[in-house]
């Protein structure tokens, strides 16, 4: 039987060299690696209480849709800034050169709520915990950060301190 690991197509020296890049269209390309991870994903949120879901775009959307139609939950799209068209709460954070800012429709998260974060690819953290801190400003609850992949020689769960994390899978990110 197929593990979620044999669908994750690792390409070497993208986006530059050294990088190891963890591709999960192997995933999305076969119909039982989608079914294998989706139902990875449904189980492992078995027993967490939440009101709604928060996808980091893009890929966060791919895996958020499919986990919020089966709990019955909303869906919330996390973009980058100026692709939502109503008012909107951001935030900014730094990437490793430079600045990047998410938002939310300000009206997607209401104070009290239970949120579940997911997305593709734990690396750094930086991405998630701005999420989870876009999140909070809003008055919601990070109940669990949720990913398929987490890199964990980039150490993103130190930047995520204090939060529920859980991966399916977890690879290197540098090449040995």
């Amino acid at each position: 039987m197929k593990r979620i690991e044999d669908y994750v197509i690792s390409v070497p020296d993208f986006p530059q060299p050294g990088i190891l890049f963890r591709d999960i269209t192997g995933i999305l390309n076969d119909a039982d690696g989608l079914k294998l991870t989706l139902d990875a994903l449904y189980k492992a949120l078995e027993n967490v209480e939440f009101d709604l879901v928060a996808g980091l775009e893009a890929r966060g959307f791919l895996f958020g849709v499919s986990i919020a139609e089966h709990f019955h939950k909303p869906f919330v799209p996390v973009r980058k800034k100026g692709k939502l068209p109503r008012e909107t709460v951001g935030i900014s954070y730094d990437l490793e050169y430079g600045q990047a800012s998410i938002e939310v429709h300000k009206d997607a998260i209401k104070p009290g709520q239970k949120v579940v974060i997911i997305d593709d690819l734990l690396a750094t953290g930086g991405t998630a915990r701005a999420a989870a801190h876009l999140v909070e400003k809003l008055g919601g609850k990070v109940e669990m950060l949720l990913f398929v992949i987490e890199l964990f020689d980039l150490h993103g769960r130190d930047a995520l301190k204090g939060y529920n994390i859980e991966t399916l899978t977890k690879f290197q990110g540098h090449k040995p």
